[in-house]
């Protein structure tokens, strides 16, 4: 299967929030948090674009 651009954003989104919520989880370190927190809509921005990037990898994942 080939890739287009907004699939590559999406793998990129997905491996961001991955190693972020490794972070957390490893480190209690919110590297997310740290750069968009002084923001709050951009970091819920970041928030909601990563969760629907998972959905959108999750039915390329179910698809042929």
């Amino acid at each position: 299967m080939e890739r287009n651009t907004f699939d590559w954003i999406t793998i990129v989104l997905v491996i961001v929030g991955a190693i972020n919520w490794g972070l957390v989880g490893l480190a209690k370190f919110n590297l997310v948090d740290l750069i968009f927190g002084t923001i709050p809509w951009l970091l819920n921005t970041v928030y909601v674009l990563v969760g629907l990037a998972g959905i959108w990898e999750l039915v390329q994942l179910f698809k042929k």
